[in-house]
Order: structure tokens, then sequence, then C-alpha cells
């Protein structure tokens, strides 16, 4: 009897109690003033004539947010690799590592996997990270890969 009652109670808060529930609340979008801005942090931004940085700052960016998925080493073996199908790209396999330009690399950090037609799994970084730090991560992939 009790269980038939308490699932009474879980249903009728489920559903609701049948009176037409408040829309929630719409709250305006903050449109940038300048031409050109997006309100959205992740939408693609013009490419910088000049990709590489500091490998070492890289590096400390590459442990920070990279090498849970492309592991410490940058062998697509990180912890969170296990469960990725597909699996994330060796960053020190140079003949893969090598057939990919600076833009291509700029692209799939600033806008994930999906700006360049690979997995969505891949996260875009470019609200996270700024350009420079995008490009301390090109020079520290491109040490890493010997290319």
């Amino acid at each position: 009897m009790r269980l038939a009652a308490l699932a009474a109670v879980v249903l009728l808060a489920a559903c609701g109690s049948g009176e037409d529930a408040a829309p929630p609340e719409r709250r305006p979008v903050d449109i940038p003033d300048q031409p050109g801005e997006s309100p959205i942090p992740h939408e693609p931004k013009p490419i910088p004539a000049d990709l590489r940085g500091d490998a070492d700052e890289g590096a400390v960016i590459y442990g920070q947010f990279c090498a849970m998925c492309h592991g410490p080493g940058g062998k697509g073996d990180g912890p969170a690799a296990a469960g990725l199908n597909p699996k994330p790209a060796d960053h020190t396999d140079a003949a893969y590592m090598g057939s990919l330009s600076d833009e291509h690399l700029y692209k799939v950090i600033q806008g994930g996997g999906a700006a360049v037609g690979k997995s969505p799994l891949m996260t875009p970084w470019g609200g996270v990270l700024t350009d420079d730090q995008i490009r301390d991560l090109i020079s520290f992939l491109r040490r890493i890969s010997g290319t």
C-alpha cells in the first residue's frame, strides 16, 4: 500500500498538477556593439597569419586541456580515450601530423573536430583558449610530432 502511494506521488510530481505551467522566462541575447563580433564564444574567428607560438607554453596548455583524451605524451592514449570512438589522434605520428597544415590544426583546436569534417567528439576550444594559446599548442604539437 505504501509503495502504491509513493508511486502515485512520484508520478504526479513528474507529470505536474495538470495546470498550465508558465513558459520559461526568456532572457534577451546580448548582441555586441561592434560589427563582426559574435555573441557565440566558439564561433570561428579569422585565422591569424602567424600560427606558431611558444612550444613550452603549449606543453602546459596541452597538459591541462588535451592530455585527458590525447594522453600526456600525445599518443592518443589518455584516460578518456578508452570510451571514445573514433580514438583521439596520435600527435606523435610524424606522417599524419606532417600531412596537416598549421591552419588545419588551428581550425580543429579552435572549432572542434566538426569544423574540419572530423569527429564532433573533439571539443571546440575557441571559446576557452585565446589565439595565442592556440598558437602555443600548434608549436607544441609540431615539437612532439617532429614536424
